[in-house]
C-alpha cells in the first residue's frame, strides 16, 4: 500500500517535470538554431495539440470539434444536392432540345404539307473536300427508301442513296457527283445545279441557253425533272456568273439555300 502511494508520487512529479520542460522548451528562441527547430516543433506541436485538446474538453470546451463533425455531415448534403440539381438541369437541357427538334419537325411539316413526309434528324456526316454524306436517323422501318428527296426549312438537301432498317445515307446537293434539273425562279430559264469539289458552300450551275436571262440573286428552284426532286423546291440562289468564249462553257455559281454546317433536321418526302 504504502509501495504504491510512493510510486504515485513519483508519476506525478515525473510528469510536472515533464510539462515544466515542454513549457521551458517552446518559450525558447530558437530562431538562431534552424536545424534544433524543426525538431523541437515536430516533438512539442503533437504534446501541445493534446494538452490543448484534453484541457478543451475538461472545461466542456468541445464544441469546436463537434462543428468540424456538423459541417462535414453539411457539406456531403450539399454535395448530394448539387449533384441531384446538375442532374435535374441535364434533364432539362435534354427537354428543352427535344421540344426545339419538335418544333423544328412541326415547321418543316407546315412548309411541305403538300407532300407526306417522314421527320429525321442527322447522326452522322462527312462533308469532307472530296465527298460529302449525311446519315439520318430514320431507315426502311420508317418507309425510306433510295431516291427518295431530302428537304430542310430552307430548301433542297438532298436524295436518300442507300438505307438499312433504321439509318438512311443521304447524298447532299453540295457533293461533286449530284446534279440536279433546275429552273431559274423570275426568267424561267433551265439550268444544270451540281455540286463543287472542295467545296461546301457552292454550286455550279452549267448547260444554260445561249439566250437565258441571267439575273443575279434570282433563286433557283428545281424544275420536277429527273424523277427524284418533286417541282418548285428551293435550291439556291445565283450569285455569280461566269463568261466564257465558247458559250457551251458558261456557268453561274450559285449559293446553296441550305446552310450544310448547321443542318441539324431534315424530312424525307416519301410521296
Amino acid at each position: 500500500m504504502h509501495k504504491n502511494k510512493k510510486t504515485g508520487i513519483i508519476g506525478i512529479i515525473i510528469t510536472i517535470i515533464i510539462l515544466t520542460a515542454l513549457v521551458i522548451i517552446t518559450n525558447i528562441d530558437t530562431s538562431k538554431f534552424h536545424i534544433a527547430e524543426g525538431i523541437i516543433n515536430k516533438l512539442v506541436m503533437p504534446v501541445q495539440n493534446g494538452l490543448t485538446y484534453l484541457k478543451n474538453k475538461v472545461a466542456g470546451n468541445n464544441t469546436f470539434f463537434e462543428d468540424i463533425n456538423r459541417l462535414k455531415d453539411e457539406n456531403e448534403q450539399l454535395k448530394e444536392e448539387n449533384e441531384e440539381l446538375n442532374k435535374a438541369l441535364s434533364e432539362l437541357g435534354i427537354i428543352k432540345a427535344e421540344n426545339k427538334t419538335l418544333r423544328e419537325y412541326a415547321n418543316l411539316s407546315d412548309q411541305y404539307t403538300q407532300y407526306t413526309t417522314v421527320p429525321a434528324y442527322i447522326i452522322d456526316r462527312d462533308l469532307s473536300n472530296l465527298s460529302s454524306t449525311i446519315v439520318i436517323n430514320v431507315g426502311k422501318k420508317q418507309g425510306v427508301e433510295k431516291n427518295m428527296p431530302v428537304v430542310s426549312a430552307d430548301g433542297v438537301v438532298g436524295h436518300v442513296i442507300s438505307a438499312t432498317e433504321t439509318t438512311a445515307k443521304v447524298l447532299p446537293i453540295i457533293d461533286s457527283s449530284s446534279s440536279i434539273s433546275g429552273i431559274m425562279n423570275i426568267s424561267r430559264d433551265n439550268i444544270i445545279v451540281k455540286g463543287e469539289l472542295g467545296s461546301s458552300n457552292t454550286l455550279k450551275g452549267t448547260y444554260i441557253s445561249a439566250d437565258a436571262d441571267l439575273i443575279l440573286d434570282d433563286e433557283v428552284e428545281t424544275s420536277g425533272l429527273g424523277g427524284i426532286y418533286p417541282k418548285g423546291l428551293k435550291i439556291g440562289k445565283l450569285t455569280e456568273i461566269v463568261e466564257a468564249q465558247n458559250i457551251t462553257e458558261k456557268y453561274v455559281i450559285i449559293e446553296p439555300a441550305v446552310d450544310f454546317s448547321k443542318l441539324e433536321t431534315v424530312l424525307v418526302i416519301i410521296k
